[in-house]
């Protein structure tokens, strides 16, 4: 495979009379603790359809971005602080009509096969996504959002890299998912965002104010991952519910997920295939959504809303434990959280502000990004419907699963980021493999 070749790089704003322009939108404790860490990156892989013209389809795609932007003011602004007398700084998203970095690429000699048949993941698949190495404070000069349009041999792969203290996976997936609605025909949105940060009663008082020399501290930092590989395992809705059972019956229970089923599986399988000492002390992170849990965060609300929750056993118990013991830890985790849960926690780190940082992965943490239930292969421009999903480069670290739908309808692709030897392992488990569609 070769290399990508930019053809061209153009900034797209809003049509000028959008009506969001200058608006300002505060962060949250849910977006301030993003950033310093990557955006977030997800792009979709087309078979060669109906683009006709190179440069006449690129051009099409770029205006329906325009007209889609006109109802996503945030994503072509910038971030902006407001420095305070007393050491602190807050932040907000200065709805200025940037614009937005829109690329056009080629990959010469590379095919759709290229990527969908791939055992690994080919790293070619990473120069698809623009604005790479970048935090998210960086959102104070550069776009935050990016596409890149890259033509390949026999097809086309559109990637969008999003400032991740602008969105989490549900709003990156609500706008690609308008994007494509408006690139279909539609002038009006089906499910137009929401912006206004009232949480919790309005009881939390805005702009949020953050030590200025915790941003400084780190936002020099960049996070280089060890040599790193990833495979996409793909697991059937048939493999999925087997894995739901098993595990509820192991737990004579009926309260696990399909998905806590299918992580506790994961995680178990990983650890398996890992050289550790049996008191070795593993950590899983897992995101929890706060949109279906809190009244006050509906359902279309554009920034993030989530909350990162861990799990820590030891390696043996990892490995002795069934499946469903492991799972039905996280189903207590997750049913945990109520409500009140996500107010202590929204108030107790604005009283105590925490910055995540990539320097807190080790090789002994698993975490997990992305869900299933975000619309992926609905995402038709005009050309038919995705044919494959996959990520770029930002936040990649040991141990990241990243969570697609599968093209068939129920089932799941895990694309794992981990060290070669452990998933060459992982290849060679039959108890593992048993459970993977190939």
């Amino acid at each position: 495979m070769e290399g990508v070749r930019c053809i061209s790089s153009t900034l797209v704003q809003a049509p000028s009379t959008h009506q969001g322009e200058n608006q300002r939108v505060e962060l949250t404790q849910w977006d301030l603790r993003l950033l310093l860490v990557g955006p977030i990156q997800k792009g979709l892989l087309f078979r060669d359809g109906k683009f006709g013209d190179g440069t006449t389809f690129v051009d099409t795609l770029k205006a329906s971005l325009s007209r889609t932007l006109q109802h996503f003011p945030p994503l072509t602004g910038r971030l902006a602080t407001v420095e305070l007398d007393d050491e602190m700084v807050s932040f907000f998203i200065d709805c200025n009509n940037a614009g937005a970095l829109f690329v056009h690429a080629e990959a010469d000699g590379v095919t759709v096969s290229d990527i969908v048949e791939s055992v690994y993941v080919p790293s070619v698949v990473h120069s698809f996504f623009p604005l790479n190495g970048l935090t998210n404070y960086d959102g104070i000069s550069q776009p935050l959002l990016g596409v890149q349009v890259t033509k390949l041999v026999d097809g086309v792969f559109v990637g969008c890299t999003i400032n991740h203290s602008v969105v989490d996976g549900s709003s990156f997936w609500h706008f690609i998912n308008s994007w494509s609605e408006i690139s279909r025909g539609s002038i009006h949105l089906s499910k137009p965002p929401i912006f206004q940060r009232s949480f919790f009663d309005n009881t939390i008082e805005y702009p949020i104010r953050i030590p200025r020399s915790m941003v400084e501290e780190f936002r020099g930092d960049r996070f280089i991952p060890p040599p790193l590989v990833e495979r996409v395992f793909h697991f059937s809705k048939e493999n999925i519910a087997k894995l739901k059972a098993k595990a509820n019956t192991e737990v004579q229970g009926n309260n696990i997920s399909s998905l806590q089923a299918l992580l506790s599986h994961l995680w178990q399988s990983i650890i398996r295939n890992k050289e550790l000492s049996p008191d070795d002390a593993m950590t899983f992170y897992l995101t929890i959504g706060v949109r279906p849990r809190v009244h006050d965060v509906p359902e279309w609300y554009f920034g993030n809303a989530a909350k990162g929750v861990i799990i820590t056993m030891k390696a043996k118990e990892l490995r002795e434990q069934n499946v469903g013991d492991i799972a039905l830890e996280m189903n207590k985790l997750v049913h945990a959280h109520t409500e009140e849960v996500f107010k202590r926690d929204f108030e107790s780190w604005i009283a105590s502000p925490k910055l995540t940082t990539m320097g807190m992965v080790s090789s002994k943490l698993v975490l997990t990004s992305s869900s299933p239930r975000f619309d992926m292969y609905g995402n038709d421009f005009g050309w038919g419907r995705p044919i494959a999903v996959r990520s770029g480069l930002g936040n990649k670290c040991e141990g990241k699963l990243t969570l697609f739908c599968g093209v068939e309808e129920g089932s799941i692709d895990v694309e794992a980021c981990l060290p070669a030897e452990i998933l060459e392992a992982m290849a060679n488990d039959d108890e593992f493999m048993d459970t993977i569609t190939i």
